[in-house]
């Protein structure tokens, strides 16, 4: 068995214990939408903190540098989820576009490979107090022009989104951020 298979695995088994959902709800040759939804067993004010502030959570193979250390989110309208390069570099992965604390942070841009493409995409964060914690619903609506069409896009963007809800649920958790893959050392 791979590494790569054996990852895979281990985050749909995280998926499962932890109550998250993942899916493509549908695609087409315009585009995709992707929705996640997990339990966090902590109240949406925490969970809130934590979104903010993903240099403490994000999955470090979700970026450019390969350390998540170098993320930041400016939670207003306008700001940036941004990340800085080794050598004065950076990226702008997405635009803030609406902000409702403790509710609701919503996002746009390309993220990633489809920086390159000719495609944009709205990611919001929907929080709810749910039983004892809070129910994270992640909604990723991705349209435009990819050169060779969508292909296998949809299920990679899925298991990235799905990757990340893991993360942040793990950090909300446990106070620390989830330890690196066998692959990613």
């Amino acid at each position: 068995m791979t590494k790569q298979l054996a990852i895979g695995g281990a985050v749909a088994l995280l998926l499962i214990a932890g109550g998250a959902k993942a899916a493509v709800v549908e695609s087409n040759a315009q585009g995709f939408a992707i929705e996640e939804r997990a339990h966090i067993d902590a109240s949406p004010a925490k969970v809130y903190a934590a979104l903010i502030h993903p240099e403490n959570w994000w999955n470090s193979e979700h970026s450019f540098s390969q350390d998540a250390k170098n993320l930041s989110l400016d939670p207003k309208a306008g700001g940036c989820l941004c990340e800085t390069l080794p050598g004065g570099g950076s990226v702008q992965h997405l635009t803030v576009t609406s902000v409702m604390p403790e509710r609701m942070i919503r996002l746009r841009g390309a993220m990633g490979p489809f920086q390159s493409q000719g495609v944009d995409g709205a990611l919001t964060f929907a929080l709810k107090a749910g039983g004892d914690g809070t129910d994270l619903v992640l909604d990723n609506n991705v349209g435009g022009f990819i050169k060779g069409g969508m292909g296998k896009w949809p299920e990679a963007a899925d298991g990235m989104l799905a990757d990340l809800v893991v993360h942040l649920k793990y950090y909300v958790e446990s106070g620390k951020p989830m330890p690196a893959s066998p692959s990613a050392q």
